[in-house]
């Protein structure tokens, strides 16, 4: 059954959205504010509104990107692995068979303390790095809650430990 993120994680790609829209929005009222001032004289209460109006939209805007990322983003661990979807205009989805496991890390920044959520990095063998995803292993799972954070890394302990078992 598909699990879906911690609610609390909506902070987080809110965040996200607002930090990679702040340059857009900033380059947008540079070139607004220049195209409305005529030879010199500038419009002050023209540029407020413009202003106003461009950090509205851009609220928005960063409203609905955190909200359909996380109507987007599940996971599911079946009985040989974990399936990962997520993506809003491509969609993504791994598998990571649970033989592949080698480590599993818990982190909370401030944000998921605030909002009582964790991230889950599950590294894999064969995992080859790649520059959009600084940070992340290939089972990222950016928010859970704290005591299903912890659950998940005992069930996978669990199946590592007896992968290393069984080899020996």
């Amino acid at each position: 059954m598909k699990k879906q993120l911690h609610s609390g994680v909506r902070w987080l790609f809110r965040l996200r959205g607002f930090l990679s829209g702040f340059i857009l929005l900033a380059v947008l009222f540079g070139f607004s504010v220049s195209a409305i001032s005529d030879g010199g004289s500038i419009n002050l209460s023209l540029i407020l509104i413009l202003a106003v109006s461009y950090v509205i939209l851009f609220l928005i805007i960063a409203e609905i990107y955190a909200r359909m990322t996380y109507n987007r983003w599940f996971y599911d661990f079946t009985g040989e692995q974990l399936r990962l979807e997520r993506g809003i205009i491509w969609k993504k989805y791994s598998n990571i068979p649970y033989e592949r496991v080698q480590n599993v890390d818990i982190t909370r920044g401030i944000i998921a303390r605030l909002c009582g959520f964790s991230t889950v990095n599950i590294q894999t063998a064969g995992f080859s790095y790649s520059p959009n995803r600084v940070g992340q292993s290939e089972g990222y799972i950016p928010g859970v809650s704290v005591k299903e954070a912890e659950d998940i890394r005992e069930f996978l302990m669990k199946k590592i430990s007896k992968k290393s078992r069984s080899g020996l």
